[in-house]
């Protein structure tokens, strides 16, 4: 059917710029899995087995990509599947609260992606404050309690801060397994002269006073619908990703019919 054909081709295009990414990265790159099936964990687990499929006819094994999931229950899930039964490595995005970080490393996931910066501005619209420095960001203080607490106990899962606003963001959290910055921060970062010393560390991390928590579905609700700010970033991250995959399918849609006709 049409709708297969651009499903498949949405697929086939992802896998075709993660392909021309890794020609020219040592390391491994994150392809993400339509949002739109962020509450279908079977639906999740089949289009990311199916990605690594078509990475595999490039000649690119999976150990170089990593799957994007959103940190849904569902999601975290079809994560915790992926990583145990096929050895597929999972990047959970999307993640705002502490519970979605606590339900990722019970889940066994390879990296989550804290979205920094969006925490920042749910606060900034949100609150009275305006300006934060860098050591009270909201989105600073929620990577720095995830990073400890994971160090604490002992989680294998990396940290790898995302989306930051300005350069203090990144110094604050200097010392996190992963940071990934854009172009324009890594330029104003190049121009300071300056020694950091790492803000995180695993020796400080285990002095925290940190409890250890389980949760379950029920909990892990609970506790991420307690969190208004987490809430709301979740569902508008999703909605927006949404948006983007729909606004792709009506291109390559329009790509497809222009090709039927010239044929």
């Amino acid at each position: 059917s049409e709708e297969e054909q651009i499903k498949n081709a949405c697929d086939k295009l992802f896998v075709l710029f993660g392909a021309e990414i890794l020609k020219r990265i040592p390391g491994r790159v994150s392809t993400e899995v339509d949002a739109r099936l962020s509450f279908d964990k079977e639906g999740m687990i089949q289009r990311a087995r199916r990605l690594i499929d078509l990475y595999k006819e490039a000649g690119i094994g999976k150990d170089r990509i990593l799957i994007k999931l959103s940190s849904t229950w569902e999601g975290i899930q079809a994560g915790k599947v992926l990583e145990a039964e096929y050895g597929i490595h999972c990047n959970m995005t999307l993640l705002f609260s502490f519970a979605q970080a606590v339900a990722c490393a019970e889940a066994g996931v390879t990296l989550i992606s804290p979205f920094v910066g969006r925490i920042l501005d749910w606060y900034v619209a949100n609150g009275d404050k305006k300006t934060y420095e860098a050591s009270e960001d909201p989105g600073v203080k929620s990577v720095t309690k995830i990073y400890n607490y994971y160090k604490k106990f002992g989680y294998k899962t990396i940290v790898m801060g995302a989306s930051f606003r300005n350069t203090g963001e990144i110094k604050a959290l200097t010392g996190c397994d992963y940071l990934t910055i854009s172009p324009k921060l890594l330029a104003e970062l190049s121009k300071e002269y300056v020694k950091l010393t790492p803000t995180l560390s695993v020796k400080e991390a285990q002095a925290c006073e940190l409890e250890k928590i389980h949760l379950d579905e029920k909990a892990f609700r609970w506790h991420h619908n307690e969190d208004q700010m987490a809430v709301e970033k979740l569902s508008e991250g999703i909605r927006k990703f949404a948006a983007d995959a729909i606004k792709l399918e009506r291109m390559l849609k329009v790509d497809v019919i222009s090709r039927c006709h010239l044929s």
